[in-house]
This record gives C-alpha cells, structure tokens and sequence, in this order.
C-alpha cells in the first residue's frame, strides 16, 4: 500500500473516533440545544452569503467544460443561499425525531415492551457537486442526533468548504463538539475508499451523486448503504386526464430543473389521447429548448426522432425527454417495470380508480396523482431538507428526513418477573 491511502485511512480513522465521541453527548443534547446550533447556522449562512457565492465562483470556474446539468447543480445564486438557510431554519422547527415512543404494549406476564427511536450513530456521506447537500445532511443529521462525515466532490471543494464554516459557528453557538459535522480534508478518492472499509466506526454510508459513484460505494462498501442509482421517472397521462392540468405538470416535470432526479425522463401518454394531445405537449416542451426520442406509434402522430431501447433505460439528466404510447395503465405499468428505477411516477387523471390502480400497482419509492414529478424532494415532504432519496427495499424509501435517520431499541419494564 502507497503513502496516501495510508494517509487518507488514517485521516478518516482520526475523523471516524471524533465523530463516534461526539455522537455521545449529541444523541444526549435536548431539542433546545440542537435547535440552538441550527438556528445559528442558519443565520451564519445568511451573514457569511458573500463569502460562499465568492468561493462557488471559483468553483464554477474551475469546472468550465462540464455539463450544463452538472454545473447547474454546482450553481449557488442568493436565492439558493437563502432557501438553504430556511431549510436548516425548517429542520429546527421539526420535532425532535429521537427518543419517541414509537410502540408499546403490555404481555400476560405483565411486562410492558416500549419500541423507541434513536440515532443511527455515525453517517458518512460522499456526494457531488450539489454544494447545498452539506447544509441539508449536517442539518438533519444534528437534529437527529447523529454524527456525519461528508465527503464532496472536488469540484464543490471550496463552496463546501464555506458552507461548513457556518454550520460550525452553529455548532459553536450552542456548545456542541465541532466533530458532530466534519468535511473531509481534500477530496482524494482514497479518502472515500477508507470510508467504505470503516465499517464499526461508521454505521451508515449515505452517497449521493451520479450513477458511477453510487454503484462504486454499493459494489465496494463494507458499511451498509442506503442510496439510489439512477432517478428515471415516469409521467402518464392517462385517457382521463385535463389537457390543460397534463401540459402545466408535464412542462414542470421535465423543465423545471432538468438535472435533478426528480425530474421526468419519460413521458408515456395513452392512445386514446395521443392524436389530439401529443402534439401540444411536444410542442410547449420544444419551446422550452427539449429535445425528444419518442417511439414508433408516437412518431406516427408528431415528426419526432426515434427512441432506441437504451433511450428509455437513459436517465438523461437534462433537457431530453422520452416518449412512448400506452394502451392504457396495465400498459404504462408494465413500461415502468421494464424500464423504470422505482424513484418517482406520476399520473395525470380526473379518474380516481385508475389512479389507484396506478399507484397500488407501482413498486417505486414514490407515487404522484396530478403532481410533478418534481415533488419528490424532502423540503416539499415537509422534511425540511432531505439527505437523499432511497430507492432500496430496506429500511427507508423516498426522500429521507429526519424518522429515517432514526434506528430504535427496545426498553422492557418489569415488576419483578422471572422467566419460568
């Protein structure tokens, strides 16, 4: 082994003890103080604004060559600065996940059996260019209690870098250890590396970024991981559908922001429907600069370039959308299966019991009835932020907030009893 993954495994081993002793006395801390240190981030991100849109420049200029999707997610402007004071502001006036009754009952013997919520302990969390994602996950981890190491991508490095500067003033404030939020000292892959063999000093790897990382932390991680791969959502408009309500939701959920996962990469839209509302569709997303694949009974009905099977397996991150004709919801059902990522899938109908069909008959994390997909975002949950989305079967689905950074262990209250 070379000198720098030594030295990247002895970093993460030094942050990794720092954050398990600080994760004592901060799953111990009152709502109060947690909310104290949030409450002061959120101002510190305010008062520090020109201090991080300064480092978010040179970091764009840095990464001058890259997508439009990539650098848009990079991007911080005053108004994303802003939201993302409110969303830490949001996360403290949550009730405190930790510590909650979550079942009780009582045996013929007596006993009585309490299921509580508590921290998970350790979070580590390797993400890209979304510079805000430090905000989010530092707060959601403190009000839940747990201790986080994040790690960002070396493009984000300096915008990172002065977000953290206010989560610690925060922490400062309220008397908190500074370990409970820690940033990786550089961005080398081998730090990530030490992160995913850490397993017994970090009990949960959070990734969140392009399908490239994610599957490297799910392939190699000796920590378990809560994550998605690809967000390839679904928008059907079903026979029922308002025309009016399909092309407003349709324009959202593919152009609102292309390059977040929650935006929509196919659009399947009914026959009996299509002639008369396939060519409006395409024409308001043309107009806001989509480019479209569409297969061969949508091409009948508009001039469209065709879609090869790899398209509708493509989570295009940007302004390309999809398109193929269904025979009805069984149809678009069994499009989903084939091709979908089980993120977000959205139905547009006046018709309540095809609706629930749809969404009884989804195994996506998420299901939308006369939504964007756009939705599927843990501040519009009432979250206050989100750490990421899971699509896994275990544990958490969607967007997770603070219940889903929660484990729980049981208390058993006696009187005296003995088992025979």
């Amino acid at each position: 082994m070379n000198a720098l993954p030594d030295l990247a495994a002895e970093a993460l081993n030094a942050a990794a003890h720092a954050a398990r002793a600080a994760a004592v006395p901060l799953a111990a801390a009152p709502r109060a103080q947690k909310d104290q240190a949030l409450l002061a981030a959120a101002r510190a991100i305010r008062a520090r604004a020109g201090e991080i849109l300064a480092a978010n420049t040179a970091d764009l200029m840095a990464a001058e060559g890259l997508s439009a999707a990539f650098q848009d997610r990079l991007t911080l402007t005053p108004a994303r600065i802003e939201a993302m004071a409110r969303g830490v502001e949001e996360v403290a006036a949550l009730d405190d996940p930790t510590g909650r009754v979550l079942a009780e009952w009582t045996r013929p013997n007596g006993l009585v059996f309490r299921r509580v919520a508590q921290p998970i302990g350790v979070i580590g969390m390797v993400f890209e260019s979304r510079p805000n994602v430090l905000a989010d996950a530092g707060a959601l981890c403190l009000k839940s209690g747990n201790a986080v190491i994040l790690r960002g991508g070396r493009e984000s490095v300096r915008s990172v870098t002065a977000i953290h500067a206010a989560m610690l003033e925060g922490l400062a404030e309220a008397s908190l250890p500074e370990a409970c939020i820690q940033v990786a000292p550089n961005a080398d892959r081998a730090f990530v590396a030490a992160m995913l063999k850490a397993a017994g000093l970090i009990d949960l790897i959070i990734p969140r970024g392009g399908k490239g990382l994610v599957q490297r932390v799910q392939e190699e991680s000796r920590v378990p991981v809560l994550a998605h791969a690809e967000g390839l959502c679904h928008t059907y408009i079903h026979a029922a559908a308002d025309h009016a309500m399909a092309r407003s939701i349709l324009a959202n959920a593919k152009m609102r922001r292309t390059g977040v996962c929650g935006s929509t990469e196919t659009l399947l839209i009914d026959a009996e429907v299509a002639p008369a509302l396939l060519p409006l569709l395409v024409a308001d997303l043309a107009a806001l600069g989509c480019a479209f694949h569409a297969d061969g009974r949508a091409r009948a009905l508009v001039d469209l370039p065709a879609a090869s099977e790899a398209d509708f397996h493509t989570e295009w991150l940007g302004p390309v959308l999809n398109i193929a004709v269904v025979d009805g919801v069984d149809s678009a059902l069994a499009h989903i299966r084939r091709f979908g990522t089980e993120h977000t899938e959205a139905i547009v109908t006046e018709d309540a019991a095809a609706a629930a069909v749809f969404l009884n008959g989804l195994a996506s994390a998420v299901g939308m009835w006369n939504a964007s997909t756009q939705f599927c975002d843990g501040g519009e949950f009432g979250f206050g932020a989100e750490i990421g989305i899971a699509t896994g079967r275990l544990h958490a689905r969607g967007p997770v907030g603070l219940e889903q950074l929660c484990t729980y262990r049981y208390q058993v209250i006696g009187t005296g009893q003995i088992r025979p």
